[in-house]
């Protein structure tokens, strides 16, 4: 199937079942639902709804896989291979996956194509490299005993991924799963579902045996909470807000105590002091804002402004985001797309409505961009004070909030008033302020004079209310595993 979208750009829709068991199949209670193109607000497609049944049926698939299939038996060696294999098949699409990414999220072509792919591609790489290294320790221990731990999959994992990163998180969570030896049943978002499906047949393609991976698209309250709730998944991993991860541990908690990780909300400060460059720190304040249309959790939304470069700041912050290029994602010009539904749209809308009430100054934007599609003008909030709702509530959209402060122990108090804790940034020249930052603020990123540098070895997660383990690196592995100590007497 092909459809025209965008800058008359023709993009490949692929497989729109559910994927159980290496095969494409409908859902038993046989309903299917629209996804959207965000930026017209035009239908692309109808998809495949899960249900609690086929969240059985994948499960029993999965089980089977994981205890007496071809995946039980198969060598760490061969699971690498495996991984290496999709690596080398989403490369050799990755431009496909890109266009589709675009059709379906509405995020620019060229962050699709030139950030999220090559991202992807290296996290799956990465965790290939790993397949064959996972061991336990020999531990000495008194008497005549040989003691040592192994560390051995999890089991079965549900994975629950949301749509501001669809191919990106995907990637974050079945890469490691995979090299780890565990089954998997992965839920899209239902805003997203298409990438997810495209990946499902190059799974297929790379020769991953049935069962291994299965792919269910659905709702949140229907398919999601059918994963949480199953007594038959070991672990259920979950990446969106804050709100449904504590629907998602009740669930875990109230059926088999499931193992749950997950990363969730964030109101991450961005402090930038006088000595910094300001240039830099300005472009790089509203990279960290602005990227993905503000859809990002790590998102540096509180913007902390020492008192001496407050005013500069602002008005080229304000200049920045006036000279924003916001429009059709296809085109190569364009650095923001729509937000990615109704839904969104008036929740970023909402809060740019409280600001204003609340007394914060509106300098740049707050309205609607055009009269198609769900595009929001970039906007910047000056003179906000730390107790105000836009500075301690996660608007996941294109708003800036700006702050002023005085001195460092003044800025580390405010960058910690917040139930959150998932990543900070700091702008100086000064080492002792970059590493007094680091070391004080409650985060579990800091980026010094950069900010959202992500790479497949390094882990990222949260403190506080933004998560609970770790993704990427060698701590990700750790999520998949479980610790058996053996003791034998000699």
């Amino acid at each position: 199937m092909v459809i025209a979208t965008g800058a008359k750009q023709q993009v490949k829709i692929g497989p729109t079942q559910l994927l159980i068991n290496n095969e494409w199949v409908e859902g038993v209670s046989g309903k299917r639902f629209e996804t959207i193109n965000p930026a017209t607000g035009e239908v692309i497609c109808d998809v495949a709804e899960a249900e609690a049944s086929d969240i059985d049926r994948a499960v029993e698939a999965a089980r089977k896989a994981f205890t007496t299939g071809d995946w039980t038996q198969m060598s760490a060696t061969r699971r690498g291979e495996l991984l290496y294999k999709l690596a080398d098949l989403i490369e050799q699409n990755k431009e496909e996956l890109a266009r589709l990414e675009t059709l379906d999220n509405g995020k620019p072509l060229n962050e699709s194509l030139n950030v999220d792919l090559p991202l992807v591609i290296s996290i799956y790489r990465y965790y290939a490299g790993w397949a064959d290294k996972i061991q336990g320790k020999t531990i000495p221990i008194n008497g005549p005993y040989f003691c040592y731990t192994r560390h051995e999959p999890v089991g079965v994992v549900g994975q629950i991924i949301p749509w501001n990163f669809p191919l990106v998180l995907q990637a974050c969570k079945m890469a490691p799963a995979l090299a780890t030896g565990n089954t998997l049943i992965l839920k899209p978002a239902e805003q997203t579902p298409l990438s997810a499906l495209r990946i499902g047949e190059l799974i297929l393609e790379a020769g991953f045996p049935p069962g291994v991976v299965n792919i269910l698209p659905g709702y949140g309250p229907t398919t999601g909470g059918a994963i949480a709730r199953h007594m038959n998944i070991d672990k259920v991993t979950f990446t969106g807000s804050v709100e449904v991860g504590r629907l998602i541990l009740e669930a875990a908690a109230h059926s088999n105590l499931k193992r749950v990780t997950y990363h969730l909300s964030g109101k991450s400060p961005n402090i930038i002091f006088a000595d910094a460059d300001i240039e830099q720190a300005v472009e790089g304040a509203h990279l960290a804002l602005f990227f993905n249309q503000g859809q990002v959790c790590t998102a540096g939304s509180r913007v902390f402004v020492e008192e001496k470069c407050y005013d500069e700041f602002v008005e080229k912050s304000v200049e920045r985001a006036k000279r924003r290029t916001v429009g059709d994602p296809f085109d190569p010009k364009t650095e923001q797309g729509p937000q990615i539904d109704k839904i969104q749209f008036d929740k970023v809308m909402r809060y740019i409505e409280l600001g204003v009430r609340e007394g914060a100054k509106l300098l740049c934007g707050g309205n609607q961009k055009g009269d198609r599609g769900y595009f929001i003008e970039p906007t910047v909030f000056a003179d906000v004070q730390n107790h105000m709702k836009i500075a301690q509530e996660e608007i996941f959209g294109p708003v800036m909030s700006i702050l002023k402060f005085r001195d460092i122990n003044e800025v580390i108090e405010q960058a910690n008033s917040t139930p959150y804790g998932l990543a900070a940034g700091v702008w100086t020249k000064d080492i002792i302020k970059a590493h007094t930052i680091a070391n004080n603020v409650r985060a579990g990123t800091v980026w010094m004079n950069c900010y959202g540098v992500l790479n497949a070895a390094a882990p990222a997660g949260g403190f506080q209310q933004s998560g609970m383990g770790r993704e990427l690196g060698e701590y990700g592995l750790q999520q998949y595993t479980e610790v058996k100590t053996v003791t034998m007497k000699l």
